[in-house]
């Protein structure tokens, strides 16, 4: 019975810790875009085991990996127990006692060590692909929130040096791994993924902006730089660029993918709307909006994977 209870505390725990909405919104979605033209290209066994593959490894990365490392760190600079705690301020296993901090750092260590030893087996023994992608996932993961770097609490740098390695390969993994030649439709669907997940990141950091700022070490996200330089209604700012800068690729996807170009336009100025409209002084608003640029998200992931 002892063995049984701890075993659903564990289950219980895991899915707490996973945050699968984030998951499956961002990781999944990226997953899906660049898998759903392989089907019927490629042998359905073979699509099957490869989509299963990349699920779980975005789950045991990007849902575990990930969020055991960054509530660790938030919760030793302090942010996480200033949050609002709507849909940020962590997984909130620490703050409520039902996982000791120590024990989410040393798994969250652990893991990260067996899964770089795993990548650099893969690498010798010719691997290469599949060596590659792991490390980038290990690699994103670790330098996000743990020293040296630490890039989530540098203005821009824990989007670009951590979260868009990450996304952009998780994107092009599937026809990487598949296909001899990655075709030009991937890297379309993998960088719109990627940003597009950066860009509402930046809006789920807003509500921890007064958190993250006084959190020890300071916590100067993206988010808190531009709230900061150029005043509170700013904190949007860093999301409508990247949104931006998505809805710009449909110019990239052009003619020859034009129901792809303009469901990706239409995506993204529906995201930018509501970001211009929502108050950002109210957590459960932003919260709200969140929600609705998650499924955008996925529409937008799923809309480009089907017109290729």
């Amino acid at each position: 019975m002892m063995i049984t209870n701890q075993a659903r505390s564990v289950l219980k725990n895991g899915m707490v810790l996973m945050r699968w909405i984030a998951v499956v919104s961002s990781s999944v979605a990226a997953i899906i875009s660049t898998m759903l033209p392989l089907y019927g290209v490629i042998d359905g066994g073979q699509w099957s085991a490869l989509f299963l593959l990349l699920l779980f490894s975005a789950f045991l990365i990007h849902g575990v990996l990930t969020h055991l490392l960054n509530d660790y760190t938030d919760h030793l600079s302090g942010t996480d127990a200033r949050s609002p705690a709507i849909l940020s301020g962590g997984s909130r296993l620490i703050q409520t006692g039902a996982v000791p901090a120590e024990t989410i750092g040393r798994v969250g260590k652990g893991l990260a060590a067996g899964l770089a030893l795993l990548a650099a087996a893969l690498l010798v023994t010719g691997f290469v692909r599949l060596g590659v992608l792991l490390a980038v996932g290990v690699w994103a993961a670790v330098s996000y929130s743990l020293r040296p770097l630490r890039t989530s609490y540098y203005p821009v740098a824990g989007e670009w040096i951590s979260t868009f390695p990450s996304l952009f390969f998780l994107g092009l993994a599937g026809p990487w791994l598949a296909l001899e030649t990655v075709p030009e439709w991937a890297f379309q669907n993998a960088l719109v993924n990627a940003l597009i997940c950066i860009a509402w990141v930046m809006v789920h950091h807003i509500p921890d902006l007064r958190a993250d700022a006084r959190a020890v070490p300071k916590k100067q996200t993206s988010v808190v730089w531009a709230a900061e330089r150029f005043g509170l209604v700013f904190s949007r700012l860093p999301a409508v660029i990247y949104y931006v800068l998505a809805g710009a690729c449909a110019f990239w996807l052009g003619l020859e993918r034009l129901p792809a170009a303009l469901g990706l336009a239409v995506s993204t100025a529906a995201a930018i709307f509501l970001i211009m409209k929502m108050d950002v002084e109210d957590p459960e608003e932003v919260s709200s909006v969140e929600k609705w640029l998650l499924l955008l998200a996925m529409s937008t992931a799923v809309w480009l994977g089907i017109f290729v």
